[in-house]
């Protein structure tokens, strides 16, 4: 059986009904546009651990489809995830008399950049956000004092905030795809992983603003556009014009999600803390991601002591 037939088989029966239907789409782009234009004529036991690895060159070369230039380390990876648990399963299902995917030599991910906005630039954007006529542009003002992602904003509805107790509830995220018939939609799904369920405390001045809000709106979700739930790439959109507008180099909305850790991190906030606000799986990885803020927060304690010598 050629490895692009099985590619086929494999998402179609076997990712399609156990995983995210984000997951998937995934998977079949990177499929379509990586894996069977360089490999997918091959017979599955035609694979070799040198065809690999020729593939893994290849793409870190001139893998990037938009550009002709290679593809990152990241991304190199992210394939080489969809290649072995292909591979994997035809083994596995007796479909291919080896396996010989775990002699991939895999390129050294690089921890992605962690960008935030300055403190006065946050200013700049809150001030901004209160002062426009749109509503929905609240959000920005949320995930800055929450940490939320985009898709878990745009999903919220007024249910899933518990103005007794002063909490957040984080139960789903949503994402641009499309139906069936190829048409844009939105795709509500569970959180990102099993961390990312989470409640969250609301700072007293936000939940003010959440009461307020609530009483303009006309929809069951936080945040809206004409009654109706937004779409993630409209939304960033927003972001992206009001950054324009307020001559502020641009970042992208996950950098409010950054921002919000740097700040909590100035404040003094312990790691297990943002660790669990943020719904990451566990603190190792708030520390590895804010390294730098931390050291930062440290060497600023550092000096006060050093002031009373």
């Amino acid at each position: 059986m050629k490895y692009k037939d099985w590619l086929n088989i494999w998402l179609k029966n076997y990712i399609k009904p156990t995983a995210k239907r984000r997951t998937y789409e995934s998977y079949s782009l990177i499929a379509e546009q990586h894996i069977k234009a360089r490999l997918g004529d091959e017979e599955l036991d035609g694979i070799t651990p040198l065809k690999l690895q020729q593939l893994v060159t290849g793409l870190l070369n001139d893998g990037n489809l938009l550009t002709g230039g290679g593809l990152s380390a990241n991304s190199v990876n992210g394939i080489i995830t969809v290649i072995q648990g292909s591979l994997k399963s035809a083994y596995t299902l007796g479909e291919a008399k080896k396996y010989v995917a775990d002699r991939i030599k895999r390129p050294k991910s690089k921890e992605k950049s962690v960008t935030c906005f300055s403190l006065p630039e946050q200013k700049k954007i809150e001030q901004a956000v209160f002062s426009d006529k749109r509503s929905r542009m609240f959000g920005i003002v949320l995930c800055l004092y929450t940490g939320l992602r985009i898709g878990e904003l745009l999903s919220l509805e007024w249910s899933d905030v518990d103005f007794t107790k002063g909490t957040l509830s984080v139960t789903k995220t949503c994402h641009d795809g499309k139906d069936e018939s190829g048409k844009l939609c939105r795709i509500v799904d569970t959180p990102k992983t099993a961390a990312s369920r989470r409640e969250i405390p609301l700072p007293r001045r936000i939940i003010q603003l959440l009461r307020e809000h609530r009483r303009e709106s006309d929809s069951s979700y936080i945040i809206s556009s004409g009654g109706n739930p937004m779409y993630v790439r409209s939304y960033q959109r927003n972001f992206d014009s009001l950054l324009k507008e307020l001559a502020i180099p641009h970042k992208g909305f996950h950098a409010l999600r950054h921002t919000f850790a740097t700040r909590a991190i100035e404040c003094g906030m312990d790691v297990r803390t943002l660790s669990e606000i943020l719904g990451h799986k566990n603190p190792t990885v708030t520390l590895s991601r804010y390294a730098h803020s931390m050291m930062e927060h440290k060497r600023e304690m550092m000096n006060k002591l050093g002031k009373m010598l």
